[in-house]
C-alpha cells in the first residue's frame, strides 16, 4: 500500500507525551499531510477520533516519508477515549465564545504543554476542516490555543495548524538543548567568523591592502583623481567594510584588480599607495 518510511529517532525525536489529536477529519490526504508537518517537527503521536477515511491511499500520498507517523497512529471512536489518559488537554479555536475560557497563543501554549508531559501525556485537539471544535468539545479542553492570522483570512487548513503548533513545540525543545540559545540548530551563520563559515575573516592588513590596491587600480583607469578625491574612497571603505570581507573574498577582489590594472595596460606602471601591499594567498583570484 506504501513504501516504508525510516523511523523518527535519535535526539531530535521530540517526547512522546505530546499527541496530536485530529477530530473527525474529513479528508484523508489532510491526515498524511499533519503526519509530514509532525514529523518535520520531531513528533510522532498521532490520534484519530472518528476519521472519515483511514487508512488509504490518499494518506499516505501525503505523507511523504512519514508513512510511519501513520502506521502507528490510534484510531479511537471518540474524543473522551483520546483524552482518558491525559493530564492537560489544549483545543485550537479561531472564534470568541459566550464564556470566557484560557485562551493562549502558541508560543505560550508550547511552554504550557512541555511543562505538562513531563507529568503525563497532554493532548493538542484540532477540529474539522469546516467547522473546527464543538462547543461541548472546546469545554474538555483546560485551555484553548489561539493561532492570530489575519482577521480578514482567518482560516487555516488543517496541516497548517498543526504546523504552527509542531513548529513552536520544536522550537521550545531545540532552545532546551544542552547549550540554550547557542544550539547549533539555532545559531545564525552570516559573517566570517561564525561556526560553519568556510573561510577565515580577512585581517586588518590584508583589507587595508585591498583598499591600496583598489585606490590605484580606480587611479590608473581613470576613475579616481587623487588631486580632486573628494568621498569616492571613503564610500567605497564603508561599503566593503560593511561587507565582512573572508580571506578569500579579498583574494578575488585583488585578482579582479590586478586584472582590471593588466588589460589597461597600467600594471607595469602602478605604484603602491602605502595600504598597497600584495595579498595573503592567490592574488590571480583563482579559487
Amino acid at each position: 500500500m506504501h513504501k516504508p518510511s525510516p523511523p523518527l529517532e535519535g535526539p531530535d525525536a521530540f517526547q512522546d507525551q505530546i499527541r496530536i489529536v485530529l477530530v473527525e477529519t474529513s479528508h484523508s490526504g489532510n491526515i498524511g499531510a499533519v503526519a509530514r508537518a509532525m514529523k518535520n517537527m520531531g513528533l510522532a503521536n498521532l490520534w484519530l477520533v472518528n476519521p472519515n477515511s483511514f487508512p488509504d491511499e490518499a494518506s499516505y500520498a501525503r505523507a511523504a516519508g512519514a508513512s510511519d507517523i501513520l502506521d502507528r497512529a490510534q484510531v479511537v471512536p471518540t474524543l473522551d477515549k483520546a483524552l482518558e489518559d491525559c493530564v492537560l488537554v489544549m483545543g485550537t479555536s479561531a472564534r470568541g465564545r459566550k464564556i470566557p475560557w484560557p485562551v493562549v497563543p502558541p508560543p505560550e501554549a508550547a511552554a504550557i504543554a512541555v511543562e505538562n508531559s513531563r507529568s503525563g501525556s497532554v493532548a493538542l485537539v484540532f477540529g474539522r476542516e469546516n467547522h473546527g471544535l464543538s462547543n461541548d468539545e472546546l469545554h474538555r479542553c483546560h485551555y484553548h490555543i489561539h493561532i492570530p492570522s489575519n482577521p480578514d483570512y482567518s482560516s487555516l487548513n488543517l496541516a497548517m495548524a498543526v504546523q504552527v503548533m509542531c513548529y513552536e513545540l520544536r522550537m521550545l525543545f531545540l532552545r532546551n538543548l544542552e547549550g540554550g540559545e547557542g544550539s547549533p540548530y539555532l545559531r545564525p551563520m552570516t559573517a566570517p567568523g561564525d561556526a560553519g563559515w568556510d573561510v577565515p575573516p580577512a585581517k586588518v592588513g590584508d583589507v587595508e591592502g585591498f583598499f591600496g590596491h583598489l585606490e590605484q587600480t580606480l587611479h590608473d583607469v581613470d576613475f579616481h583623481r587623487r588631486d580632486n578625491p573628494r568621498q569616492l574612497m571613503s564610500r567605497l571603505r564603508r561599503l566593503f567594510q560593511r561587507a565582512k570581507l573572508d580571506q578569500m573574498e579579498i583574494n578575488i577582489l585583488r585578482g579582479i584588480l590586478s586584472s582590471v590594472q593588466k588589460a589597461a595596460g597600467a600594471q607595469g606602471n602602478a605604484k603602491p599607495t602605502k595600504a598597497g601591499t600584495k595579498p595573503t594567498g592567490q592574488e590571480d583570484g583563482h579559487v
